[in-house]
């Protein structure tokens, strides 16, 4: 197990250089980037240290599944924007000579299109969808976590498949008597293996992420911050065609770059209330998300998130609302199950 855990992590170390050469370009599956289940999305979309308790925490760190989840079953439905839907489901199995694991599939189906040929009439219509297939492994030595997650991802516009693999690198660091975990995740480092149309191959949505959550002592609430994009500075995009204002000479004066904003959009922040031993209720916020989407002039919501949890009996229903753009959010519904009591039951 040692062993193991010292070539897990001399991996992870191996990697961060080589991740952070990876900057700028276009990337392509970006649907491994959608939040995976409610309780992530009310927590602002990103977070990789709050959910030990969660069976599917896995997708947003393979380090949080050091928690009480084995044989846990969780399933996810996204209305997401449009008629775009995505079902999730995640299982996690512990046993002694496999050690801790998880598999995971997710699933984007974005619809039909109508098909057209080069006049402009109809040829029929075609579906696009993108699935996810992963498998992970955790091990933890005293109060440190290194978990791992194997990717497979598929891509499909009418007919035409491309396909890539990835890894999700994570650990975790847990406070022997506090309520304070610290997590650290390199997510979808991977390559293109098979490009749309004998195409070019396209990068990957690398993503390198270190977050904490801290329960106070008695306190009723859980908060989290979490910093996405490590590895580029500068994530502000600004719209070359927006209008600048105009100055005291009548001149008109562009929007620029500001340290303050380039190092804001890299955070995102969520609470969790506790309000009972099966109630919480949930909020966050995307600085990037409403930065990027917010409408100006209008305001709105835009990068806020809210959500709910309820447990009843094997059984712990969540919803969530994240607000993307006045014109539309986001809602999860996720259900979660511990079927060691149904098994318990059958022996019984």
């Amino acid at each position: 197990m040692q062993k193991r855990l010292f070539l897990l992590g001399l991996l992870l170390a191996a990697l961060v250089p080589l991740a952070s050469a990876q900057v700028g370009g276009r990337s392509m599956f970006r649907f491994l980037d959608i939040p995976t289940h409610a309780r992530v999305a009310a927590l602002g979309g990103v977070n990789i240290s709050s959910g030990l308790e969660d069976v599917n925490a896995v997708t947003a760190n393979p380090a949080l599944m050091h928690g009480k989840t084995d044989n846990h079953l969780g399933l996810t439905y996204l209305n997401y924007l449009a008629d775009v839907s995505q079902n999730n489901l995640n299982y996690t199995l512990e046993s002694s000579r496999w050690g801790r694991n998880a598999i995971g599939v997710q699933y984007l189906d974005y619809g039909s299109f109508t098909q057209t040929n080069d006049a402009g009439l109809e040829e029929g219509s075609f579906k696009v969808r993108d699935y996810a297939l992963t498998l992970s492994h955790a091990a933890t030595i005293e109060h440190f976590t290194l978990g791992a997650t194997a990717k497979l991802a598929i891509s499909s516009i009418a007919g035409d498949q491309a396909l890539a693999t990835l890894v999700d690198l994570g650990g975790t660091f847990k406070h022997p008597q506090k309520d304070f975990v610290v997590g650290l995740l390199i997510k979808n480092l991977g390559v293109m293996v098979n490009p749309y149309d004998n195409g070019e191959r396209e990068e990957m949505p690398l993503d390198i992420q270190l977050g904490a959550s801290f329960k106070p002592e008695h306190a009723p609430f859980r908060l989290s911050v979490t910093a996405h994009h490590l590895h580029r500075f500068d994530i502000v995009y600004l719209d070359p065609n927006k209008k600048g204002t105009l100055n005291e000479n009548n001149e008109e004066v562009k929007e620029e770059k500001t340290f303050g904003d380039k190092l804001a959009r890299h955070f995102v922040v969520g609470g969790e209330f506790i309000l009972g031993p099966g109630f919480q209720l949930r909020a966050g916020y995307n600085h990037l998300r409403r930065k990027e989407l917010v409408v100006e002039n209008v305001g709105g919501m835009a990068g806020f998130s809210f959500g709910t949890s309820i447990k009843v009996h094997a059984f712990r229903f969540e919803y969530t609302y994240a607000k993307f753009h006045v014109a539309g959010a986001s809602n999860y519904l996720t259900l979660n199950t511990d079927l060691n009591r149904f098994l318990k039951k059958k022996l019984d």
